[in-house]
């Protein structure tokens, strides 16, 4: 349950920074935005990280080069998602986002990448893609 919520929570964070993110952009330009969104990203998460100390610093070392890579697809995500957003509106914007991460995560989960547990996926999830896909098929028309 908890786990849900915060999923819920971080779907809708997802939304509000993409809408204030591409009203950012509007007055000083895309990847302005994306700089200052990651900026006081980073500034909240150390405030945070001062507070709550739930990890050693010295693990660092462990992390594989390629993770480290995630704080820069931040900046992709929020160049892409404020284009859309300007392009083709919030909603259409969002389901498309939410559907490109099911398929990917799919490919992740179905093969094993990034050293996650292998699912076997059944027709019923593939069911639940075709059908979001067809949503946000009929929503746009």
């Amino acid at each position: 349950m908890k786990g849900s919520i915060f999923a819920f929570i971080g779907g809708a964070c997802i939304t509000l920074q993409g809408v204030a993110n591409a009203r950012i952009s509007q007055d000083i330009g895309t990847w302005q935005a994306a700089a200052i969104t990651q900026l006081t990203g980073f500034i909240l998460a150390l405030c945070i990280l001062m507070f709550v100390r739930d990890g050693a610093l010295v693990r660092f070392k462990r992390v594989k080069p390629l993770y480290l890579l995630g704080g820069g697809f931040g900046a992709l995500i929020i160049f892409s998602e404020v284009t859309a957003i300007q392009q083709i509106g919030v909603t259409f914007t969002i389901s498309a986002l939410l559907i490109a991460q099911l398929c990917l995560t799919f490919l992740i989960d179905t093969n094993g990448w990034f050293g996650v547990a292998k699912q076997k996926m059944k027709i019923p999830q593939f069911m639940g893609i075709g059908l979001m896909i067809a949503g946000v098929i009929i929503m746009k028309f």
